[in-house]
């Protein structure tokens, strides 16, 4: 792949690799010291100067939580010139799935979906009444809708019973989501090779885009390998959000884009 690939979420053009923003808000995955590291080294302005470098590559487009962190970031960087374009989470923080949606309209997002640990807690407390109206209202508002998802039951139960525009869905289910949508930093967390090859299996018999994140396993994969499984298993309309702490390594985005370049190229070949 010489340049960036684009894919389509209903009317909207957005990268085949996309920014994802867990290490801007702290979210390593990998516990509290490394949380606390992240949010020291993420100052705006670095947070800023990955945006314009992504940009650079031909990146359109961000996902990143609906909280005042990220749309004050994202603020700032669109009012000096910035041109990603927002695909926004809700957070469970805030109260009720709808307040996410009204931050992520307030902000400027150009899409929504749920966030996932709510998506696999109201799975398993058979409580998911809620999410269709979420939905509609996501797209009462002009934004495409989307829910992500660790636990591949949920994206099997929202084929069947709601009509969204595109999916989110993790390789890994880290951690049970049964008593707390929430990721708490402390709690254990497992990332199996099994959970990876289980949602790979049911992307491939979803009805709309995937986008396909943690696919490093929140820094636990190699990225050679990694980024080779994930472009043996994107398919033509799906896109991988990928997160990167340019602390550990300066040039960790041009390489992860390289190498995801390289073995999309490999399999375009064959």
């Amino acid at each position: 792949m010489s340049s960036m690939e684009y894919v389509k979420i209903r009317d909207l053009t957005l990268s085949k690799i996309i920014v994802g923003s867990n290490p801007f808000s702290g979210n390593s995955h990998q516990g509290p010291r490394r949380d606390m590291e992240m949010r020291h080294y993420y100052t705006t302005a670095r947070i800023k100067e990955v945006l314009k470098r992504a940009e650079n590559q031909g990146i359109n487009t961000i996902l990143a939580r609906g909280d005042h962190h990220i749309m004050r970031i994202l603020m700032e960087y669109w009012d000096e010139g910035g041109g990603l374009q927002w695909f926004a989470q809700t957070c469970p923080e805030l109260g009720p799935i709808e307040r996410g949606i009204d931050n992520a309209i307030f902000g400027g997002a150009k899409a929504c979906y749920i966030h996932g640990g709510v998506m696999d807690f109201l799975y398993t407390n058979k409580k998911l009444d809620e999410v269709p109206a979420a939905i509609e209202k996501i797209k009462n508002a002009g934004m495409p809708a989307g829910i992500a998802a660790h636990n591949p039951e949920v994206l099997e139960w929202a084929e069947e019973n709601i009509d969204v525009d595109f999916y989110m869905c993790s390789y890994y289910n880290p951690t049970s989501r049964d008593k707390d949508p929430e990721h708490r930093s402390s709690t254990t967390e497992w990332f199996r090779k099994e959970d990876r090859d289980t949602m790979v299996e049911i992307i491939k018999k979803l009805g709309k885009p995937a986008i396909h994140y943690k696919v490093m396993a929140a820094g636990r994969n190699e990225p050679e390998e990694a980024l080779g499984f994930a472009a043996k298993h994107l398919r033509p309309q799906d896109a991988v959000c990928i997160g990167v702490f340019t602390k550990d390594n300066p040039g960790m985005l041009e390489d992860d884009i390289s190498l995801l370049r390289k073995h999309l190229a490999s399999r375009s070949a064959c």
